[in-house]
């Protein structure tokens, strides 16, 4: 999958292979077909509506179909390309990070499809990473356009994903439990992917069925803290606070339930038992880990040394491994997500340390915006960037990181996986 000069280390374990099926299982773990069915509820008395949004709804419906005894019906929607066929649950594919018109219709009708439900029915939500952009609701009074430019803002930003999807619940009429709240009185289980540090349900896709703590006055904070003052109505409709987000003791939401079906955390664990297979010790770092990426990245170089030299906080062969979602605040032109910027400053900062590989990739598949989940980087990196004649200080000015993996054939693409539990990092010393 990952392409790279393989390299066998002492103890005979090839790291090219060792990271990118370590990243694979990672991914496995996650898969709906695998972890949907042990968590589907009894069916109702009357009605079952499936709706749901995210990267990973479509297969997530998919898994409730084959699986679901009796009449069910519903609508989903997600990204473009991430598609499932599905016989009686409509599947609907929208744009991400930044929403279109698709998403907009679709949001409005999963909205539609909820009301008129009595306390005999069902609505099984399928919510993972991704929602946010891709059933996008405008609150009255905005346009899809405001949402595109506020979307847009916070994307280049570097707000982390709590702060982007606060902000979103308040322009919103869908999110932030308001799509739990229309389908009172009919109970609401809801099924979710974690794709956001700490695992907050409410984050998820902006917590659409989920109640929220934020207010109006905790968005106007964050637009203001980085300095987004466009568009107009959008930070208006935020300075006029009215319609605020459905609280935790809402009584609509009384007899709703939630279950975290997939987490970073089970994923950096799966990754973990196949690194101890191979013989080496497995060091998870955390699975919420947060910051800019170049940032991050240089942290994770200081750690790695450490190990090199004296053998701290764990001897080698060991593997460091990670998730969450850093952030890059862009000020360059060049193609790059967080994963390939964050390897990239890695490699830099390691400056060629022999013996240190690592790989970053996004489980959903897709790195930011570009067409890889991420890269890989051997220890011999640098010196064949230079035989190129590639700068990798200049590729990191320039938010660039795509394009120095793919000049060096190192990019990891494995096109849309259907699922969607954050970043995965692993940093492979021997």
């Amino acid at each position: 999958m990952a392409p790279g000069h393989a390299q066998k280390t002492s103890n005979s374990v090839d790291p090219k292979k060792l990271l990118v099926d370590m990243f694979d299982t990672a991914v496995a773990a996650a898969l709906p077909a695998r972890i949907v069915p042990p968590h589907l509820p009894k069916p109702p008395k009357g009605r079952t509506i499936v709706i749901g949004a995210g990267k990973a709804s479509a297969a997530m419906a998919k898994a409730v179909e084959d699986h679901w005894q009796g009449p069910i019906e519903g609508l989903v929607v997600t990204r473009y390309g991430h598609a499932v066929p599905c016989a009686k649950i409509e599947i609907v594919e929208a744009s991400h990070p930044v929403p279109d018109a698709a998403g907009e219709q679709a949001a409005r009708r999963i909205l539609e499809k909820v009301q008129g439900l009595t306390a005999d029915d069902l609505v099984i939500a399928l919510i993972s990473g991704g929602g946010s952009a891709l059933m996008a609701l405008p609150a009255d009074g905005l346009t899809l356009a405001d949402k595109q430019a506020i979307n847009k803002a916070l994307l280049a930003s570097g707000a982390s994903i709590d702060e982007m999807n606060c902000v979103r619940k308040h322009l919103s009429a869908i999110k932030g439990g308001r799509l739990a709240a229309a389908a009172y009185p009919a109970r609401v289980v809801s099924l979710l992917i974690s794709d956001v540090p700490g695992d907050d349900p409410s984050v998820i896709a902006s917590g659409p069925t989920v109640p929220d703590r934020t207010t109006f006055d905790d968005a106007l904070a964050i637009v203001r803290k980085y300095r987004i003052a466009e568009p107009q109505a959008a930070i208006a409709h935020l300075e006029k606070a009215v319609g605020e987000s459905v609280k935790p003791d809402d009584a609509r939401l009384q007899n709703n339930t939630l279950e975290l079906i997939a987490t970073p955390q089970l994923s950096l664990e799966a990754a973990a038992a196949v690194a101890r297979a191979a013989g080496i010790q497995p060091v998870i770092l955390g699975d919420a880990i947060e910051g800019e990426s170049r940032e991050v990245a240089r942290v994770m170089a200081g750690i790695a040394r450490q190990v090199r030299k004296y053998g701290q906080p764990v001897q080698a062969p060991c593997v460091l491994l990670s998730g969450g979602e850093t952030t890059v605040t862009v000020r360059g032109k060049g193609r790059g997500g967080r994963c390939a910027e964050f390897l990239l400053a890695l490699a830099i900062a390691l400056d060629g340390l022999p013996g240190v590989h690592a790989l970053a990739a996004d489980t959903d598949g897709i790195d930011g915006s570009e067409d890889n989940a991420g890269a890989v980087a051997l220890d011999d990196i640098l010196a064949r960037a230079a035989t190129l004649g590639v700068n990798p200080k200049l590729f990191l000015a320039d938010n660039d990181g795509y394009s120095f993996f793919q000049k060096l054939g190192s990019l990891v693409v494995t096109g849309p996986t259907l699922t969607n539990v954050n970043d995965f990092r692993a940093i492979l010393i021997v």
